[in-house]
């Protein structure tokens, strides 16, 4: 009974407080595999092939970023439609969700496919990717893109699994195809002189292989998930729910990255060390705010099931549980993390240049503050999506992307680095007061 309720916290019935953790935990240990095979191929690069492979990787992260974030995004909007049925004990229409979704998620792999080969090329020329250092951004970022359909895959898969309740087997997938990523790492790069582009290719056998066994587990131990012949008939009302959650979250996730993107250029502009001290830094970010992230994804389950259960009261004390606890850990993290900023910048990058480390010890430092900000920021932003409110939450990306684009063309230039270090903490400001506003006048909450 112990390892049942461990691999399926009921979330609408249990303590508030162990609904979250319980359901948490694994999607956090989930997020730090995800964020460390990124790290090792950051740690490895940085290592072996040195500071321009590093810098090729870090010109088009922001890229990577968008084609993650837009598949991730798209995923999580349709585990949540998901979550609904389930929290709501509709099986049959759980069923036509989980077909419909396959047949969304194919279409959604062949457009990104599209865009990889036609468009990427001409956007890392245009954002100003040094010459010297183009080839290799390239050959990484387009295997990528190529081959997205294997992260849209696992997303999808671990997303109609969460949405049930089982945070845990996607975890366990996960840190397989991990260590299977360092592996592949180390023998792409060192044992097959594959260089950048062999870190792509093990990112993408890993994350294949992650997908299949997600498809295994579910095939053998879900039937709930398996649709019948009956459930791929077209539901109008089915995909356009879909469609407008997968897209609403999709969006949001692409016009961040976008905004990243726009971001991009400027950094380029500052040359190789301050690229790979960028890089440096996002992933000390990455890592350190994955308790943050996991609330967020927690809270978006959280909330849809119980929104389906009718449990609206509910719902409000955990999104209050869920930001008191982003707001402990941003105050930790504040504490802690400058202390070891400049030893862990020398441990992701390999480098001892002073440019490198003295720009990435900066950024650090100067984001610390921002942690709770970010965290409130992320509930309720996830919240929202778990209520079934697009909009809004889209919006709020569309403040961020406004804000990148005028720190680009505006503060960037008449401030220089510091403009990049105070670009995303003051848009964090901007965003949350306006999510915070939407969440507390959300028609959900008050017509229940």
């Amino acid at each position: 009974m112990n390892t049942y309720k461990l691999l399926h916290p009921n979330l609408t019935n249990d303590s508030i407080v162990k609904s979250l953790v319980t359901f948490g935990l694994p999607i956090m240990i989930s997020v730090l595999f995800q964020q460390l095979y990124n790290a090792v191929d950051t740690i490895i690069v940085g290592h072996f092939l040195k500071e321009n492979a590093l810098a090729a990787i870090g010109s088009c992260i922001a890229i990577y970023e968008l084609i993650v974030g837009f598949g991730t995004g798209f995923g999580n909007g349709l585990g949540i439609v998901a979550a609904r049925a389930y929290g709501g004990n509709n099986i049959i229409r759980l069923k036509k969700i989980v077909a419909s979704s396959f047949i969304v998620t194919l279409f959604v792999t062949i457009f990104t496919m599209i865009f990889g080969h036609l468009a990427l090329k001409p956007l890392l020329s245009f954002l100003g990717t040094p010459d010297e250092i183009l080839n290799e951004a390239h050959s990484y970022i387009y295997l990528i893109a190529i081959f997205s359909g294997v992260l849209f895959g696992y997303n999808l898969l671990s997303g109609l699994l969460r949405a049930i309740g089982n945070s845990f087997m996607p975890l366990v997938f996960l840190i397989i195809s991990s260590l299977l990523n360092i592996l592949m790492d180390i023998v792409m790069i060192v044992c097959f002189d594959q260089g950048v582009r062999g870190t792509a290719i093990a990112t993408v056998i890993a994350q294949g292989f992650s997908a299949i066994l997600c498809f295994l587990y579910m095939l053998k131990k879900c039937p709930i998930l398996i649709p019948s012949k009956e459930s791929f008939r077209p539901d109008s009302g089915i995909y356009k729910d879909l469609f407008t959650q997968g897209l609403s979250m999709a969006l949001m996730s692409a016009l961040v990255s976008s905004g990243s993107v726009i971001l991009q250029s400027p950094i380029n502009s500052f040359g190789t060390y301050v690229i790979a001290g960028h890089i440096s830094a996002r992933k000390i970010f990455a890592l350190t705010v994955i308790p943050i992230i996991t609330l967020g994804t927690a809270s978006a389950t959280f909330v849809s099931q119980n929104l389906g259960a009718g449990k609206i009261d509910r719902i409000k004390k955990g999104v209050r549980a869920a930001n008191l606890m982003c707001i402990i850990w941003g105050a930790l993290c504040t504490i802690v993390i400058p202390l070891a900023a400049k030893f862990l910048i020398k441990s992701i990058s390999g480098s001892e240049n002073e440019e490198v480390l003295s720009y990435a010890t900066k950024y650090i430092i100067f984001m610390q503050p921002f942690y709770a900000v970010l965290g409130v920021l992320i509930v309720s932003r996830n919240s929202l999506q778990g209520l079934g409110s697009k909009i809004l939450p889209l919006f709020s990306s569309l403040i961020e992307l406004a804000g990148k684009i005028l720190f680009t063309v505006i503060i960037i230039p008449m401030t220089g680095i510091w403009g990049i270090i105070m670009c995303e903490p003051l848009i964090w400001c901007a965003m949350t007061i306006q999510l915070v506003i939407a969440y507390v006048n959300n028609k959900a909450l008050k017509e229940r």
